[in-house]
């Protein structure tokens, strides 16, 4: 069971490594200085993965997806393969799956229309074998030259000419017949204007900072990572060794200060290991990588699964460890080596041994870092949680007469696993939400969602009353006070939950679950709806209305976004003053529906990019115009464009809310 647990772990970090070795691509420009040139794309596939093609059918795996930039020449066709696909029934997915093995060359025939031309290639897919499914990605550019002179496609260089701003304009003429949620305003006589698209970061220096308007997400990553930490403290791979390394250091030290010396030692060396290991996330990842996993489907899943293992492993269906030879490893340097480089690896040590307890803590408090804007949050959950557990061993060598006080260990520490397993399956509904919603599923609607916790936290009760036994647990004679209490907070947060199945708020959880506007059957009033759902068209609607706009920069996997929402624009006054003095326009950063044609725009660091996405352009334009990236972003404009006080970032603070809107109305008058 130890090394089914360890392949799932192997499998996992596989998966999360983008799966680079399961396809490998090269790529080549054939037919240079000719008018016809080629692209040539090999694909190797590593033995027992299946690479699918790129009419696989809807409902099985992700097709193969070819996206090519030209400047200079044009497509002819579509990529062909140099081969037939495989055509095999899937059990899992119940449909035909088309799929290449081996290798293959994919070749996109072009049409040269000036001297010189330029290729941009990247292939996305999917590629499964019998463990799993890892992401596909390649991306190549390439120059050449042919025969074809420059003044013979007047209407390619014109293209070519184009800038980003232009190419924006045109997409924004072309979302003039998208249908609003407004759509009995007739909005055909207004016309969309380039300066909604322009810089303001210097006018809102205008506005008068509000200090306590920051982004709280490390303080919250920070808390997170200290409360996972103290739980870390209380589980049976870490309590036991509190006393047994305290004492080591008393013995190994005649003198009092000599052992906190070494125990301090020892606690900053097993925040160093943490902290690191925070740091590898992001060096890993990349700092901009960390928010797209946030809203990225296929990882949402995965973060899904994880912690779905995460909560078997601590019900008692196997055990998350570490090889034995690590640990071995780790016990031999300790005993060659001396002084404080002996207290690091006896550090490393605990590390590695309490892996089976911590390995699932740290993996969720990780995958929550993940879903940050900020890229140094890992290092920071890391260091919170490496605090919480390092602080007993310095404190109980500094005061020895304590570890007298400690509960011993027991089946205590059992429940406290199971306790956790319960809570790990309820927070991995939350990363399968987040993918629903991204594109648009509906197989977790609110309702089903809080039926569910409803149904984990009843049986959380059920558990905690000794009623319901797990394979590791000792058998309840009697329920002591402290399980009594516990369960009785379990079944009355399951019972709060029930008028949720009606359309309630319920705050509490706002964050966690997904808005009501999903749910089929809802008897709540007192939601605030988006007027709009798009900019240009929000821009129109608030000329022809006369209004001021103000702008929701959120996003489907945004926990904030929700706590706002629940916290804040349920209150009756701010419900009103948007509702009626406001365009409210809504912006999901990360909405997967596909743009009606790719564009490439230049950010402030000179990189180009390829938006692809509606969330794409939401996520362009919030960096472009108001030099932001995290959500929730609220911004007043009037109908111009322009800022009418300082953004608004995330805080539950419904009078200052009522104070930045009243704020906004005030200038909107003044202009007027």
């Amino acid at each position: 069971m130890k090394k089914c647990a360890l392949t799932l772990l192997l499998m996992v970090t596989t998966l999360l490594c983008f799966g680079a070795d399961a396809v490998k691509w090269s790529f080549k420009l054939v037919g240079d200085k000719t008018e016809n040139p080629s692209i040539v794309a090999t694909a190797t596939v590593s033995p027992g993965y299946h690479l699918y093609a790129q009419n696989n059918p809807a409902g099985g795996s992700n097709p193969l997806q070819f996206y090519f930039d030209v400047k200079g020449a044009k497509k002819v066709g579509s990529p062909t393969a140099n081969k037939s696909y495989t055509k095999e029934f899937d059990d899992v997915f119940e449909v035909d799956q088309y799929f290449y093995t081996g290798t293959v060359t994919f070749t996109q025939k072009l049409k040269a229309t000036a001297e010189k031309f330029e290729v941009n290639v990247e292939v996305k897919g999917q590629a499964c074998n019998d463990s799993g499914c890892v992401p596909i990605f390649a991306q190549q550019k390439f120059s050449g030259t042919s025969p074809v002179k420059g003044d013979e496609k007047e209407e390619e260089k014109a293209d070519e000419a184009k800038d980003g701003s232009e190419v924006l304009a045109e997409m924004t003429d072309s979302l003039q017949s998208k249908e609003t949620l407004l759509p009995e305003a007739d909005l055909s006589g207004i016309e969309a204007d380039k300066s909604w698209w322009e810089n303001v970061e210097a006018e809102f220096k205008v506005f008068e900072d509000d200090p306590e308007q920051q982004d709280r997400s490390l303080l919250y990553i920070f808390l997170a990572g200290f409360l996972g930490g103290l739980v870390a403290l209380v589980t049976p791979c870490v309590w036991p060794m509190i006393p047994m390394t305290v004492s080591f250091f008393l013995k190994q030290n005649k003198s009092k200060s000599k052992s906190v010396m070494t125990a301090a030692t020892y606690g900053i060396s097993i925040i160093v290991i943490y902290v690191a290991l925070g740091l590898a996330v992001t060096a890993i990842f990349g700092a901009s990588a960390l928010n797209e996993l946030a809203t990225s489907a296929l990882f949402n899943i995965i973060f899904f699964l994880l912690l779905v293992v995460f909560a078997i492993s601590f019900m008692g269906g196997f055990e998350l460890t570490l090889p034995a030879s690590w640990t071995n490893k780790m016990d031999s340097k300790v005993d060659s080596t001396t002084g404080m480089l002996s207290i690091f690896f006896m550090a490393f040590t605990l590390v590695l041994v309490s892996f089976s307890c911590t390995g699932p803590i740290i993996g969720t408090l990780l995958v929550e870092a993940a879903a940050t804007s900020n890229f140094i949050s890992p290092a920071v959950g890391m260091f919170g949680f490496a605090l919480a557990l390092a602080l007993p061993f310095t404190i109980f060598a500094m005061f020895p007469t304590m570890l007298k006080s400690m509960p011993k260990s027991g089946g205590w520490m059992n429940t406290v696993k199971v306790v956790l397993g319960f809570l790990e399956l309820a927070l991995a509904l939350k990363f399968l939400s987040v993918a629903d919603l991204a594109y648009g599923w509906r197989i977790l609607d609110r309702e089903v969602f809080v039926s569910l916790w409803i149904v984990i936290f009843a049986l959380l009760g059920v558990y905690l009353l000794g009623k319901l036994r797990f394979p590791h647990d000792d058998e309840v004679e009697k329920t002591g006070v402290t399980r009594f209490m516990l369960a009785c907070i379990s079944f009355a947060f399951a019972v709060y939950m029930l008028p949720g199945l009606w359309g309630a708020p319920l705050k509490s959880i706002s964050a966690f679950s997904p808005p009501i506007s999903t749910q089929d059957f809802s008897l709540f009033e007192g939601e605030v709806a988006a007027q709009v759902d798009d900019y240009e068209e929000g821009m129109k609607l608030a000329q022809k209305l006369n209004k001021p706009v103000l702008l929701d920069f959120s996003g489907y996997g945004c926990v904030n976004c929700r706590k706002m929402e629940a916290a804040v624009w349920t209150d009756p006054d701010v419900k009103a003053t948007i509702d009626n003095d406001y365009v409210l326009i809504t912006l999901m950063v990360d909405e997967k529906k596909e743009l009606p044609a790719p564009m490439q725009v230049t950010e402030k660091d000179g990189t180009v990019r390829t938006l692809r996405t509606v969330g794409d352009k939401w996520s362009y334009l919030q960096r472009s115009k108001f030099g932001a990236n995290a959500q929730p972003f609220h911004v007043l404009l009037d109908n111009k464009g322009k800022p009418l006080a300082a953004p608004f970032v995330y805080k539950e603070d419904v009078p200052g809310y009522k104070r930045f809107l009243q704020q906004g109305k005030d200038n909107f008058s003044k202009e007027k």
